[in-house]
């Protein structure tokens, strides 16, 4: 595809391996200017080195972000916006799977990484995404969302409950897709354009504490990175849905319904001030 985003400026979270690598890689090849993050910055330079290798494109570089963490949250997104520069497209990437335990903010774990840490990180950078559009966000969702029937209010600020991890790691995929909707609704007519998708089931780090032998079994049957990050890359780049807003993307980007659950406004609007309030912002 050449250079045709040159002078575009994205940034990916979670891009040290698996879709997030390959998604900027990928946009890196076509001439953006990419901002990988990674737990830190010294642990996210080998990747930018091999993208900038791989793509010839110097305009690849790394900062640090722990979306467990909402203090590491704030100085990323503030790190940015001292740049001065453009956001044409922000890729919420990062994810975690199949864990338990607590954030250091104090969620859940699941919920606090997949949902709370980029749900401050979007907020944080919207004026600078509306600056710079036509832009656009990716939330990074799944179909497991499709198992969550709803949202249990009183378990996200302790220690996760279930001995795998999944039916909270479900609840925070279903977060991602009404975190989709709410904002869509409140972008319309700035030109900024989100998209919840489900990659696929991706042989990727996001398993890495999945027990060895059934994680080893189970990679054997999942996508490759390269399959996964086609929705990401088609859902930020792609002219022909440059108008569209708040949809479900599945596997290489093909439009479908998400779930029942996923499309009430209600649970959308209650999901949005709930965090507002926890990360400390205005509802609007």
């Amino acid at each position: 595809m050449g250079q045709d985003l040159q002078g575009k400026t994205y940034v990916v979270t979670g891009a040290t391996a698996g879709i997030g690598k390959v998604t900027a890689t990928e946009l890196a090849r076509r001439g953006a200017h990419v901002i990988i993050t990674g737990r830190s910055k010294e642990k996210a330079q080998p990747v930018v080195d091999a993208i900038t290798a791989e793509t010839s494109n110097p305009h690849v570089e790394a900062i640090s972000l722990e979306l467990g963490d909402l203090d590491s949250v704030r100085a990323a997104a503030t790190a940015l916006l001292d740049r001065k520069l453009p956001i044409h497209g922000l890729i919420n990437n990062a994810g975690m799977a199949s864990t338990r335990g607590m954030t250091k903010s104090g969620f859940e774990l699941a919920w606090g990484s997949n949902h709370v840490g980029p749900y401050l990180f979007t907020r944080l950078l919207l004026d600078r995404l509306k600056e710079s559009a036509p832009s656009r966000i990716v939330n990074v969702s799944s179909s497991s969302h499709y198992r969550a029937k709803s949202i249990d209010w009183g378990s996200l600020q302790s220690r996760t409950r279930s001995m795998t991890g999944l039916p909270e790691y479900e609840a925070s995929k279903l977060a991602n897709v009404l975190f989709t909707k709410a904002l869509a609704k409140r972008l319309a007519g700035t030109r900024v354009t989100v998209y919840a998708v489900h990659p696929g089931t991706v042989a990727t780090d996001v398993w890495r504490r999945m027990p060895a032998p059934v994680r080893w079994l189970a990679k054997k049957f999942m996508l490759t990175p390269e399959q996964g990050a086609a929705a990401s890359l088609k859902t930020a780049t792609d002219p022909a849905l440059a108008s569209d807003s708040g949809k479900y993307y599945t596997v290489g980007g093909v439009e479908k319904h998400p779930s029942r659950v996923a499309q009430d406004p209600a649970l959308a609007e209650e999901l949005w001030t709930k965090s507002a309030a926890w990360v400390g912002l205005p509802v609007e």
